[in-house]
């Protein structure tokens, strides 16, 4: 069995007579991301400054790649934190420092290299990030996702396995929140540093993260990935998911996985015995594209556009739909037959090239730089199932015969 690259071993934690963390079991795995999500105040916070180092158990052992920090020697353990980084929930940039000097403050400060090999690496950073055009520009001249590019090349300065993430949404609107997350989730994959972070709000994490760690009531009741989690039977799920899912309507318009799955399972008992039902399964092609050519923020707000449009479209008739991947949504269409949903369906596309495509590049372009351009299709496909059947079968199925309704194509913006 994979050694955790950190482990929780029964990690008690107290300031005077409050408990904060009470008996905390955990372990994180090198080259993944890992979310810890809990209800604001839950002690999150209190968790990720153990990890680096911040704060001293008051029961229970810490280790790291296997090995408790008690018998480490204060060299080893130095040299094991060292290979930590820190993203600010704000940021933290310094005002008076433009984006180069910010990013090379770790290297100046914290290593005795030399001024030309600084600057080979920072500017290799900045590149990597795609901040070049903001080299030289202070904070308050940037928008907030550069902001958050520049924080994150900070964090990468000094080569790190493990970069830690305390709440980096927080404050930002739907469409940021996401888009936040993807850059996180697209620079984990570029660099393959292992990522920790903790939220309290569920917006992408179900879509970026390997595995969740729920904190409740002062401990961690839950480790798995986020498909599991969806099955977990515990009072977290009623009294923490269900508050937080809120914000999942908000930021796709769709149902969560979990509801959505619950809104099947409820629906079709309704039904007639053997009365069918149809899928549609809707997807972005080429979303790495889309975020090369466009940005993050762009992005999402293709996919915050699409999730409305299909909602307002199929929910209206009652349909009702969630996204199963970063690019693909999933509508179902109870008690409805083939034909009737292809009409359903040509209906919907009808629509969508007229005034959908269009509706949807309007506040797309409100985003999207403005010396950039990229054109993609969407795909839709159909399959009837029976109340019996499973319904991931029947998403296969509507996959298999996708076909493309509609392509978006920009114009350069003068």
């Amino acid at each position: 069995m994979t050694t955790p690259l950190i482990e929780f071993k029964n990690i008690t934690k107290r300031f005077g007579s409050q408990t904060v963390l009470d008996n905390v079991n955990l372990q994180i795995y090198e080259g993944q991301v890992t979310t810890i999500i809990g209800l604001s105040g839950s002690g999150k916070s209190v968790l990720l400054k153990h990890i680096i180092g911040l704060l001293k158990p008051d029961e229970g052992t810490i280790l790291f790649r296997g090995k408790s920090l008690t018998e480490m020697k204060k060299s080893e353990i130095a040299t094991s934190l060292a290979q930590i980084s820190y993203m600010f929930q704000g940021n933290a940039l310094f005002d008076s420092l433009n984006v180069y000097d910010n990013i090379a403050l770790p290297l100046r400060e914290t290593t005795n290299l030399k001024r030309a090999e600084i600057d080979r690496r920072v500017m290799a950073r900045i590149e990597q990030t795609e901040l070049n055009e903001a080299a030289h520009k202070f904070p308050s001249e940037l928008s907030g996702g550069m902001q958050k590019r520049a924080a994150l090349a900070r964090a990468l300065i000094t080569d790190p396995r493990i970069v830690l993430f305390d709440e980096p949404t927080t404050g930002q609107d739907p469409v940021r929140k996401n888009a936040i997350l993807s850059m996180i989730a697209q620079y984990q994959r570029k660099f393959n540093f292992t990522a920790i972070m903790v939220s309290h709000e569920i917006p992408d994490v179900y879509f970026i993260s390997n595995r969740i760690l729920a904190l409740y009531d002062k401990t961690i009741v839950f480790q798995g990935t986020p498909e599991e989690l969806g099955n977990f039977d515990h009072p977290f799920n009623d009294e923490v998911i269900n508050s937080l899912e809120v914000l999942q309507k908000e930021l796709t318009g769709l149902y969560s996985q979990r509801k959505f799955k619950i809104l099947n399972h409820v629906q079709l008992k309704r039904g007639e015995a053997g009365e069918n039902y149809c899928v549609a399964v809707f997807t972005l092609s080429d979303l790495d594209a889309i975020r090369s050519g466009l940005g993050h923020d762009a992005a999402q707000e293709i996919i915050h556009s699409m999730g409305l449009y299909i909602d307002k479209h199929f929910g209206a008739i009652g349909g009702f739909s969630t996204r199963i991947r970063t690019n693909e949504f999933v509508t179902v269409l109870p008690f409805s037959d083939i034909a009737e949903a292809e009409n359903i369906m040509n209906d919907f596309v009808k629509d969508f090239q007229e005034r959908g495509i269009s509706d949807i590049w309007t506040e797309v372009q409100k985003r999207a730089p403005a010396d950039k351009c990229v054109d993609f299709a969407i795909r839709a496909g159909l399959a009837e199932g029976q109340p019996a059947a499973e319904i991931d079968s029947i998403i296969s199925m509507a996959k298999a015969q996708q076909k493309e309704i509609g392509r978006m194509q920009c114009a350069v913006k003068e």
